[in-house]
C-alpha cells in the first residue's frame, strides 16, 4: 500500500481518494498519518475494509445505523422499491411509502404531533422548525416573537440557522457574524454539577438558568429548541428528565414553543421510543432523523401539532404557506427503508433486548474502567455508554485539549478493529440496537485496551 518513503502509492484507494475528497468534520493533514479506511462491506455491526480487516462500529456510523449493516429486510425493501419508484417531487404529488411511514410515525410519536414535513438531512428539518415557529408567531398576532433560545453545550447541526441555536464553538465560533442573535441557557451539567447534586438525586436545581432567561425573555422569543436527556456532540451529557418536564411547564406559561431535537435520540436510542417519553411529555415541534431510515438513506422530518399547521392553512393568496421544499422530500427509497425500520421495531423484541443489555453494558464498562485513573465517569442513557478522561478524578480536571488524549484512543482503537470516535476526551458507545452481549463484550475489552495503549495505568 505504501511506497518505500512512506507516502501512499498513487495507484491506492486511500491516494485516489484524498486526490478529491474533503471529509467531514476533519483537518485533512490528520490524514498524513491516519489515511481514510476504505470499506467495502458491513454486516451487523461489522465493517470490513478492502484489505480484508474488520472494525467494530460501536457508534452506528455516526449514530445513524439503528440496526446494523446490510440487514437483510431494510435490504429486501429497498431492492422492492427501487423496481417501482425511486423518486418523484413530493409537491402536488406523494406516494404510496410516505403517506404508509406517516401513518405509521403518527402511532408511535409523542401525543398530539399530527402532521410531518418531510426533509432530506437533520440540519434541513431544524431550520424547518425554527422557520415554523417564526412563521407561526407571526401568523397568530405576535410578531415580536422573533428570538430563539437553546442551551449551552448544544448541537443542532452545521447550516446558519442550526448552528445559531447551538452552543459548541468548534462548529460555530467562526460563523458568528453570519448567524442569529440567539439566548443562550446554562445547561445542565450533572457530572460537574455546580450544587453539588447528582442526575439520579436532585430536583434540576440549574433549571433556574432557564427561569431567568424566560422572564427577561420569553415575550420577545419564537421558541426553546434542545436536545432532550441527551447533549450528543457535548460528549454525551446526561440530564434528568424532570428538567424537561419543567421546561414543558415553563413554555406552557409563556407561549414560547417547544422544539425537541430527537435527530440522536429518536426510535429507541435512549431505551424508549422517544426520549420526551421517558419524561412524559409532547414538544409542539419534533424533529427526527438518523435512525429513521435506519441509516440507510438520508431523511428527516418535522413533526408538529394541529395548532402549528392550522396557522397556515388558508387560501392561497393570503401568504401564509409555508414555502420552504428540498429537492428528494419525502424520497420513495428512503421512506421504504423507513417502512422496513418501523416493521421490524414492531415485531421483534429489539427493545426488550436492548434494554437488558443495557444494564449488563453498565455494569461491565463501569468495572473495567472506572477503576483506571483517568476516567472520571462512565454514563449512560439506553445503550448509550461514553466514559470521560480526566486528568484528576477527585477535582475532575479536564485533561490538556491540545495533547488530543481522546483522538489517541481513538486511533489505538482503531488499530485493534474498534471504531471508537472521541467527542473531545469522552469516548463513547452508540451502537446498533440488536448487537449482541458477545459483540459488546469486545467493544469493551478492545476500548480498555485502546485506553491503556494511550494512558497506562
Amino acid at each position: 500500500m505504501k511506497e518505500n518513503n512512506g507516502t501512499l502509492a498513487q495507484d491506492t484507494w486511500e491516494a485516489r481518494d484524498l486526490a478529491h475528497i474533503w471529509h467531514p468534520t476533519s483537518q485533512m493533514k490528520d490524514y498524513e498519518e491516519l489515511p481514510p479506511i476504505v470499506v467495502e462491506r458491513g454486516k451487523g455491526p461489522w465493517l470490513y475494509d478492502i484489505h480484508g480487516k474488520k472494525y467494530l462500529d460501536i457508534i452506528s456510523s455516526w449514530w445513524c445505523n439503528l440496526l446494523g449493516h446490510a440487514n437483510p429486510e431494510i435490504n429486501a425493501a429497498v431492492k422492492e422499491q427501487i423496481d417501482k419508484l425511486e423518486q418523484v417531487i413530493f409537491s402536488n404529488f406523494s406516494h404510496e411509502p410516505a403517506i404508509r411511514l406517516a401513518e405509521e410515525l403518527s402511532r408511535i410519536v409523542p401525543k398530539g404531533l399530527t402532521k410531518f414535513h418531510f426533509n432530506d438531512n437533520g440540519s434541513a428539518s431544524i431550520e424547518v422548525a425554527l422557520k415554523l415557529a417564526f412563521q407561526y408567531h407571526y401568523q397568530t398576532g405576535h410578531p415580536e416573537r422573533q428570538k430563539f433560545m437553546c442551551l449551552s453545550e448544544g448541537y443542532h447541526g452545521e447550516t446558519i440557522g442550526a448552528l445559531s441555536v447551538g452552543s459548541i464553538d468548534l462548529y460555530a465560533k467562526l460563523y458568528k457574524p453570519m448567524m442569529m442573535d440567539t439566548i443562550h441557557i446554562e445547561a445542565p451539567d450533572c457530572y460537574r454539577c455546580p450544587y453539588g447534586k447528582c442526575r439520579d438525586c436532585c430536583q434540576c436545581e440549574c433549571f433556574e438558568h432557564a427561569e431567568k432567561a424566560f422572564e427577561a425573555h420569553a415575550k420577545e422569543t419564537a421558541a426553546i429548541i434542545l436536545e432532550p436527556l441527551l447533549q450528543g456532540s457535548a460528549g454525551m451529557r446526561v440530564y434528568p428528565p424532570l428538567y424537561l418536564q419543567k421546561m414543558r411547564k415553563l413554555c406552557d406559561e409563556t407561549g414560547v414553543l417547544f422544539i425537541a431535537d430527537e435527530i440522536a435520540t429518536g426510535f429507541g436510542r435512549t431505551g424508549r421510543m422517544f426520549a420526551c417519553d421517558h419524561a412524559g411529555v409532547s414538544p409542539d415541534l419534533m424533529t427526527i432523523s438518523k435512525g429513521l431510515t435506519g441509516g440507510y438513506l438520508p431523511m428527516a422530518i418535522t413533526c408538529v401539532t394541529d395548532q402549528i399547521y392550522d396557522a397556515f392553512y388558508d387560501d392561497y393568496n393570503t401568504g401564509k404557506a409555508f414555502v420552504h421544499g428540498h429537492t428528494y422530500s419525502g424520497n420513495p427509497l428512503a421512506c421504504a427503508a423507513g417502512l422496513a425500520v418501523q416493521h421490524i421495531l414492531r415485531t421483534q423484541p429489539i427493545f426488550e433486548n436492548a434494554s437488558v443489555n443495557a444494564k449488563w453494558l453498565t455494569k461491565r464498562m463501569e468495572d473495567e474502567l472506572l477503576s483506571h485513573p483517568n476516567v472520571g465517569e462512565v454514563r449512560h442513557i439506553g445503550l448509550i455508554h461514553a466514559f470521560e478522561l480526566v486528568a484528576d478524578k477527585k477535582t475532575k480536571t479536564p485533561l490538556d485539549p491540545k495533547k488530543r488524549t481522546g483522538y489517541q484512543v481513538y486511533r489505538k482503537a482503531l488499530e485493534r478493529g474498534l471504531l471508537l470516535r472521541p467527542l473531545g476526551d469522552v469516548l463513547y458507545f452508540n451502537p446498533p440496537l440488536n448487537i449482541t452481549q458477545a459483540e459488546l463484550d469486545t467493544a469493551v475489552t478492545l476500548a480498555k485496551e485502546a485506553l491503556l495503549d494511550v494512558l497506562p495505568k
